[in-house]
Formats: structure tokens, C-alpha cells, sequence
């Protein structure tokens, strides 16, 4: 965690969806972040326990919470009071449980800043937004779509991109593909090559992307132009080797059929494509059987043009011993290397994909 974050310490809201689909947001921030330092998450479930060592079996000090009540308490003694409650979630449908509200309600109450991904708005609730003018405290819809006359429609700029560019897209929702991004991203980094990470939801933007679009809440005509000016942008103002395209949805997903935008107007060089083999039905869709593999990879070639160059786990439902084979079968599958970076790191896809800068 970066301590220079831009709005200080936070608290995450993720009762009863940590470590499930439906705490993606919460993940993500656990796992990195530059805008929050994150103190604590709050899940009932996991009461007392280490947040990075729930997610991903590696400790790293964020504890986890029963309520508001019980953080503050023990974030007061460590002198670790927060300055904002982060809503943690991400439902299917994108909705507020009447029970977080309770939660927002007592954090605005103490003066805290609110953020929330979710597409019920906050800044609609008028009770919450006359306790928050009360209390001085900053609420911010991070999917409120912006007024139409600030968002971009598409224009062509997109052609004179000369740096790499790479989509990171997946065969499913909640697979993986924002947290594999940051790591390509930040393994370029690690071998001083400069990247940026193209964010298009609202979480990579709570992880502080700066050049991003929340493209699930877009109107319609202007997501590629978002899309495209967040890549040119990125290119314009940082002059990077390589930008990232973090995917949404998948293409056949009946309920998030994301990605055709950012291959039409992202126009990817590569596809790197993450998948999870022991996912066998769309993600929240029970009866929705998953496309194979081999059908989705022959879509993105079909509708891009372009090459998938690689194929990266999710090794969710898998013991740590079963990851290896599970990528070896894939490779003999699809005849495309394939990398676990969230297990093994992403070295060894970077020197693959480094060949390719332009």
C-alpha cells in the first residue's frame, strides 16, 4: 500500500460477499490501491481474521471487522481511524442492501467521506445527503454517469496510438481480468517498462487509475468514445510503452456480454484472455452452460481480427498443487502459453509480451 494514497485511510463495507463473487470491489482494494489506505474490511463472516490472508492465503495486515461499531473501536485505539467507508461490493444487478445503508447512515453520522461503485445512487437518497451537508462529509457515485455534454464520442484518434496496447478480456464476469491487468501493469513497471492501466469499471477507479471510464453505466453512444479517449489520453499525457485494457463481462455472457467495445474501439494489438477451468456455467446464471474456451478465443479472433497471445488462470475451486497442470492442459488445449499471475507472478508472461512493444 502506498502511502502517499490520495484520500487517506478507508474502510471497506463487504458484509457477507468477501471472499465470494460478490466482493470483487473489496478484493481488488484489499489487494491494491493507490487512492485509500485501506485499515479494515467489514464482514461478519470473517470476523477477526486477515483480509489478504482469506483472499488469497498471503497475510497483509488489513483486518477484518464484525460491524462500523467494532472497527472504530479498535481502529481508534491503533490510531488508525478512517477517513471514508468504501462500499465493497458488487452484486449482480449492482444494487444497495438495505442493510449497508444502516452502515452509511452511522459512517456520515462520525463525519466520514462515502464512496460507492453500486448503481443505486446515494447522492439520490435525500435523508443521506441532508446528514452528509450536516456533517461536512463528501458522497460520490463513482458509476453516476457524467452529463452527457462532458462525455466523448468516438472520433478515429485511436490510429495514431503507437504503443502497445493489450486488452485483458475474459470468458466470464468476476474472473479476474482487472486484478491480472494491474499485474501485467505493474510487472511492466517492475522491469522498467512504463504502463498504464486503462481502468473501465468503478473499482479500478477506487484502486486509482487515472486514465479510466466506468462502462457498464455509459450511455451507449458514447462507451467507445470513452474508451478511446481514455486510451489516448493515457498515451498523449504519459508516453507509455504499453497500455492495458482491463475487460468487462465476456462476449457470450448473457447478462454482461462486455468486450466488443474495447476491441472495436480499444483496438487491441493482442488479447490476453483469462479463464477459470472449473467454471462450468455463467457466473450468477445457473443453466447458462460457460462457451468452451476454443469458442470464445475463435470469437475474439473473428470480431477483432486480432490474436489472442495468451491465456491466464483463475484458479478459483483449485488446490495450490493442482495450477501447474491445470495450465499445462490448457496450453495443449488451445495451444496458447498459459500463466497464473496471481499465483506465480507475471514475469514470465511479461518477457512474452515485451517482444511485442512496439
Amino acid at each position: 500500500m502506498k502511502e502517499e494514497s490520495i484520500d487517506g485511510r478507508a474502510l471497506v463495507y463487504c458484509e457477507q460477499a468477501f471472499n465470494t463473487p460478490n466482493g470483487k470491489t473489496a478484493h481488488g482494494l484489499v489487494r491494491f490501491t493507490e487512492r485509500y489506505d485501506i485499515v479494515g474490511v467489514i464482514d461478519s463472516n470473517y470476523v477477526g481474521q486477515d483480509a489478504g490472508k482469506v483472499l488469497d492465503g498471503k497475510t497483509n495486515g488489513i483486518p477484518i471487522f464484525k460491524s462500523i461499531g467494532e472497527a472504530t473501536k479498535k481502529l481508534t485505539d491503533l490510531n488508525k481511524v478512517p477517513k471514508s467507508l468504501v462500499m465493497g461490493l458488487a452484486p449482480d444487478g449492482g444494487r444497495l442492501p438495505v442493510q449497508a445503508k444502516i452502515t452509511i447512515k452511522k459512517a456520515l453520522e462520525m463525519g466520514w467521506n462515502v464512496d460507492s461503485g453500486l448503481h443505486d445512487f446515494l447522492t439520490n437518497d435525500k435523508d443521506l445527503m441532508r446528514l452528509a451537508e450536516v456533517n461536512g462529509c463528501r458522497v460520490r457515485d463513482i458509476r453516476k454517469t457524467p452529463d452527457r455534454d462532458m462525455l466523448h464520442f468516438f472520433t478515429g484518434d485511436i490510429e495514431e496510438v503507437s504503443c502497445l496496447k493489450l486488452a485483458v478480456l475474459g470468458t466470464d464476469s468476476a474472473i479476474g481480468k482487472r486484478t491480472t491487468a494491474w499485474l501485467l501493469v505493474h510487472g511492466f513497471r517492475n522491469k522498467g517498462i512504463k504502463a498504464e492501466m486503462i481502468g473501465t469499471g468503478q473499482t479500478a477507479w477506487m484502486q486509482g487509475a487515472k486514465y479510466s471510464m466506468v462502462m457498464d453505466s455509459c450511455i451507449n453512444d458514447f462507451v467507445s468514445g470513452e474508451i478511446e479517449h481514455a486510451v489516448v489520453s493515457a498515451w498523449r499525457n504519459e508516453n507509455p510503452d504499453v497500455v492495458v485494457i482491463e475487460g468487462q463481462g465476456s462476449l457470450m455472457n448473457p447478462a454482461y456480454p462486455g468486450g466488443f467495445e474495447i476491441l472495436a474501439a480499444g483496438r487491441p494489438d493482442y488479447v490476453v484472455l483469462q479463464h477459470a477451468p472449473k467454471r462450468l456455467e455463467y457466473d450468477g446464471f445457473p443453466g447458462y452452460k460457460l462457451h468452451s474456451i476454443k469458442e470464445q478465443i475463435h470469437a475474439i479472433q473473428v470480431i477483432s481480427g486480432k490474436e489472442v497471445i495468451a491465456i491466464t488462470l483463475n484458479h478459483e475451486l483449485m488446490e495450490p498443487e493442482e495450477i501447474v497442470s491445470a495450465c499445462e492442459a490448457l496450453t495443449t488445449e488451445t495451444g496458447l502459453p498459459t500463466f497464473d499471475v496471481l499465483a506465480h507472478g507475471p514475469d514470465e508472461l511479461i518477457d512474452l509480451l515485451k517482444s511485442k512493444i512496439k
